[in-house]
């Protein structure tokens, strides 16, 4: 049965809609795992978030989105951030499993 209020029309679209650099906004544990482990990581190298942003090609704004945990990055910017990190992306992964991702409505 579907839901036809208009808040949760727009729950449902807000959560479906790619926003610029492919960062998808779609909370879930695994977003929120994933971005602590780049938060750690670049607290870790001693970088600010701009200065991450700046070292793997991705706005600021998404990066601050990914490590709190707000949005979930592609493949592609997984492996920037963990190129510009000096880490392996399968570090960043760590302990993540299907169970953490949001099911689908």
């Amino acid at each position: 049965m579907h839901d036809e209020r208009p808040g949760v029309l727009l729950e449902h679209a807000l959560d479906r809609y790619e926003y610029p650099g492919d960062m998808a906004r779609m909370s879930s544990a695994a977003a929120a795992h994933i971005g602590a482990r780049i938060s750690t990581a670049r607290k870790n190298r001693s970088m600010s978030v701009d200065e991450l942003a700046v070292a793997s090609k991705i706005d600021s704004s998404n990066i601050r989105g990914y490590e709190a945990g707000r949005a979930l990055m592609n493949v592609q910017s997984l492996v920037r951030i963990a190129e510009a990190l000096e880490v392996e992306a399968g570090v960043l992964l760590e302990g993540v499993s299907s169970a953490m991702f949001a099911q689908e409505r």
